[in-house]
Parts: C-alpha cells; structure tokens; sequence
C-alpha cells in the first residue's frame, strides 16, 4: 500500500486550516512547508478532505479491533469505540476494550433473563392465585344454582299435581270427542287413497343443498409431500440447487456447507431423517459453530460441476460435487456478503464488508483484479455478462465495473438508504435495486437517473427478483415482472414496462427474506419469519400452496425443473416440498 507523504499530509492541513477559517495559522503553515511550491493540484483535492481521511483511519481501526477479536461469541459482532480511545490505544487495546464490553452486553442480557423469568414466574403465580379465585367463585356458584333448582323442582310438582287432579275431571269427555276425531280423520284418508289408486304412506321431501368453499387448509401441503433435512447446528442462512442436476446445497452458522442429493423417490416416506446421501464441506478444522467461519452466501457454476461458498472469515472456497476442496481465495480483508459466478464459469465475482469488489480468474485460482470504489461494505454483487457486472453497498451508491477498467463504467445514484439487492434482467439492459430508503428503482445504462422508483412498500426492501419471462428465457411470450420482498410483510409484483404495481401479495405477518420464481414463471415462491412460505399463482395473484415451519425462513429456492422447492430455517434445518399443480 502507498503511503502518504509529509508534503501531501501537510497540504491536507493546509486546507484544512482554511477551511475551518484559521487564515492565520494557515498563512503561517504554507509559508513554512513551502505549500506554494508543491505540485499538488488543488480543484483535485475536495473540500473536507482531512477530515475524511481521519475518520475512514478511524473507522478503520474500529474494524480491525472488532473483526479480529475472537474472544466472543456473540451475535453482537460490531462494537463502537470513542475517536479519543482509538487515537490514544493501540490495537490491541481497542480489542481488549471490545472483549470487555461484549462481556458487559452479556452479563446485562443475563441480568435482564433473569429479570423476565422472575416476572414470568411471578405472572404464572399471580395467574395461578386468578385461578384458584375463580374456581372458587365457580364452586359456589354451582352450589346457589342447585338451591335454586330445588325450589323450582317443588313448585313444578305443586303445579303437577293440581293439574292432575283437574284433568282427571276433564278426562271422559276429551277422550270421547278425540276418538271421534280420529275415525272421522281416517275415514278421509281412506277415501281419498282409494280415490286416487294409492297406498298411504309419507310424502315426497325436498332435499337442501348447500355450497362448500375452499379453506386455508385445502392449500396446505401435506407433510407427505415434505423433507425435512436434519444435520446443520446452526441457522441456514443459504441454499441453491445446482442447475444440471438433483443437489441441493445449503450453507449455515455452524462453519459448514452441505450437498444433499435429492432423488425423486424421497416423498415416498416423506418427513424427517429419510434416508439421504449427504456431503459436509467442512470450513475449519476441529469444532465449528465459529463465527468466523460462518458460511454466508454460495453460488453454483453454470455446470452444476463446482460449488463456490463465501464466508464471514473473508475468503471464498471452491468445491467438487464429491465434496473436495478445490481452491481456497484469500484477499478479502471482512466478511463476504455476495457472491456469484459469470455465465462461462471462468470467473467468481465476490462482494464484502471490506467495502471491495474481486473477480477471481478460477483457473488461475487468483484474483484478476479488485475494485475499491464503495465507501461502505460491499452488499450484493450481479453480473450483466461474462466481463461486467454490478456493485451495491451501504454508501447507498450502485456501480457498474467492467474487467480492466480502473474505474466505474456507470454510477447510478438515487437511493436514500443502503442498498441490499442488485439484480440484472434477463437481456441485462436493465438493473433493479432496493434499498432501505423503502423504494426499489429500475436503472438502464443509456441514462444517469432512474427509469421507474417504486414506492408501494412501507418498510425496508430487502430482496428482489426478476421474472424467468420475455425476452432472453425460455418463456419469451410472457410478461416480465420483477418481485420484491420487504419487511412490511408483503411481496410486490411490478410491472416493469409501465413502472406500476400489479398485485400486492399480502399472505405474510413478518418480514419476507426471500422470494423466487418457478422456471417456467407461473409461481413465485415467498418466504418469511413468520414460518412460512407461500407459493402464489401469477395468474391469479392468489396463494395455492402454503407450508409452516418451526422456524424464521431466510431464504427459498426452485429446482431446474419446477417440481420442488427448497427452503432454509432458522431452526437449523432445510426442508424441500414436492410441488405439483
């Protein structure tokens, strides 16, 4: 890395001092150095310039301390520290001051359990005394309504017997005048039977019919038709079915990948621990559950041949079907957030917390060139082509970068908020992206401004997708549609062409993680922390099938040929679902 030199670190004092109004001390300072004698071209050099020099040191070493302390093991991996502290400390230091206040935030978090599970104890008592109380209530009430049932019981044998003494003198000419009745009323019905050529009997009765509808329970699918895959020791954060074939891979918390192989034949016995043909691809040696090591996102070639996983240890890995490991990418100096390989298969483009972008020449197994243009951590990476592609991070910038380029060949510039999804359209003329800043926007590389903002959503936009519909897919007399996924709890499906809304799929009651089109773009398939996933017709914007869970799905996934869907919980396992319409 070059480093800065005295004269340039004095010019940046320099305009510093005049920036901030010290005319003197500046006058003095550049009369000094000899600022009038440097090289330095000044309308290169933007205002502020020390001041963000000093912060992205700092914010580098508040990184460094926090990504390189493996003391913990939290879920709070990110610790802020004061500017004071981190001038005044070294590193180590500053890790020893990260460790202590993790701890604090532990024994806090214990202090407050205990605080709940003594409330919760004593709600129990208290609802426990309530009740006792109302069963007592309950009791007595039972015991006046049993006084009360006796008084009536008196009084109606009172007015029993003064009725029985009354009919007994009422008696003989009530039957005389009833059997009269009688055979007057038979000798009618005999007549008219005779009459009419009928033997007696009952009449004919109108018969009611009464519609039925369809309920939830007619969508849901039948844990016949279920799998659950049991193995992970940690939440599954990824998975993806490898595009020429029945494997299916998985990534987690616990520092491991998986291969599972699918057969068509698994539903026949269907539910948890079938027998199945699996392959652990193992992220470190000994024990896992390392947050370091934790496997955050993974991509197969277009092949199906290779598996490229990414991991909170910042490197990328290569894999065979068979369960080797290939090659092991180490340049990346955070977690790697994305990750994906061109259409050829010759390059892996990965994205990270670094705040960098790298393409990997995969036969070379080395990097081919990195691109630091982002302030923030890198969040999603999508190729255009074999040679472009496109970055998106938390600076809430989005930049398109070609190989060999030293710069970006387009900034798209818009959004409010970071930037967690970038996704290319299947011709890759067009690049949708959303952002926290509750919007998704459709960009094209012809104009600097967006072509659609999307604004139908209340809360941040996750993921996005687009349809495997119209032209480029094998489904080119379809409409394109682009699906987006958002904390509000409902999935948007848009009109790209018109820049509208076409249905609002509003079936979830927590955030959606994740959505995916089946190939043949006639379903979307929607997951959520609410434990479920949906599957909805397009055609009529309706859920057909649905499947709960015992735990938050991050993400869901449809196998080459639309038959069956995989999805991953947060309770540590997979499940793949038979879908036939």
């Amino acid at each position: 890395m070059t480093s800065i030199t005295s004269v340039e670190l004095n010019y940046l004092v320099f305009r510093y001092l005049q920036e901030s109004g010290f005319t003197h001390s500046a006058f003095t300072l550049g009369y000094e150095a000899g600022i009038n004698k440097c090289t330095i071209d000044g309308s290169l050099v933007p205002p502020g310039a020390l001041i963000t020099f000093v912060q992205k040191g700092l914010q580098y070493l508040e990184m460094e301390a926090n990504l390189s302390n493996n003391d913990a093991e939290m879920d709070e991996d990110f610790s802020f520290l004061q500017p004071l502290d981190i001038i005044t400390k070294d590193v180590n230091q500053l890790r020893q001051m990260v460790k202590e206040k993790r701890k604090n935030i532990q024994k806090d978090r214990i202090k407050d359990r205990d605080k709940d599970k003594d409330k919760e104890v004593e709600r129990e008592h208290e609802g426990e005394r309530g009740r006792i109380r109302e069963k007592e209530r309950t009791e007595k009430e039972k015991e006046r309504e049993k006084e009360r049932e006796k008084e009536r019981e008196k009084e109606r044998e009172k007015e029993r017997e003064k009725a029985e003494s009354n009919k007994e003198r009422e008696k003989q000419p009530e039957e005389l005048a009833y059997r009269d009745m009688v055979l007057d009323q038979v000798d009618k019905d005999v007549a008219r039977h005779e009459e009419n050529g009928t033997l007696a009997g009952p009449e004919p009765m109108d018969i009611a019919t009464t519609s039925t509808f369809a309920s939830h329970d007619a969508c849901e699918i039948h844990s016949s038709e279920v799998t659950i895959l049991e193995g992970h020791t940690s939440e599954v954060c990824a998975c993806a079915w490898s595009p020429t074939g029945s494997l299916l891979a998985s990534g987690s918390g616990d520092s491991t990948a998986r291969i599972w192989t699918i057969s068509d034949g698994l539903f026949k016995s269907g539910g948890k621990n079938s027998p199945l043909n699996v392959l652990v691809l193992k992220h470190v040696k000994g024990r896992t559950n390392e947050k370091s090591k934790d496997v955050t996102t993974l991509d197969w070639n277009g092949e199906g041949t290779l598996l490229a996983t990414g991991s909170y240890d910042g490197q990328a890995r290569i894999w065979t079907t068979t369960g080797d490991l290939r090659t092991t990418l180490s340049k990346h100096k955070g977690p790697i957030f994305s990750l994906k390989w061109n259409k050829k298969g010759d390059y892996l483009l990965t994205g990270s917390c670094d705040k960098t972008a790298i393409v990997w020449d995969v036969k070379a197994e080395e990097w081919k060139q990195q691109f630091e243009f982002h302030t923030g951590p890198t969040l999603d990476v999508d190729w255009r082509n074999n040679v472009s592609f496109a970055t998106s991070s938390t600076d809430h910038m989005i930049y398109v970068c070609r190989i060999g380029e030293t710069r970006p060949i387009k900034t798209f510039a818009g959004h409010q908020g970071e930037v967690n999804c970038v996704k290319w359209d299947p011709t890759g003329s067009l690049l949708a992206s959303c952002s926290d800043d509750i919007t998704a926007k459709i960009w094209c590389m012809k104009q600097d401004k967006y072509v659609h903002d999307l604004r139908e959503h209340s809360k941040e936009i996750y993921a996005i997708r687009w349809s495997p519909t119209g032209p480029g897919t094998n489904n080119p007399n379809q409409q394109l549609v682009l699906a987006s996924a958002s904390f509000d709890s409902t999935v948007k499906l848009w009109d790209v062409e018109q820049g509208k809304l076409l249905y609002s799929l509003n079936g979830h009651r927590d955030p959606v993680y994740s959505v995916a089109f089946s190939p043949n773009g006639e379903y979307l398939a929607s997951g959520s922390l609410d434990k479920s996933m949906h599957v909805w017709s397009l055609k009529e914007g309706k859920i057909v099938k649905t499947y709960t869970g015992n735990g938050g799905i991050f993400e869901v996934c449809w196998n080459k040929e639309g038959d069956k869907i995989a999805a991953c919980f947060a309770n540590n396992t997979l499940c793949v679902l038979d879908f036939r319409m």
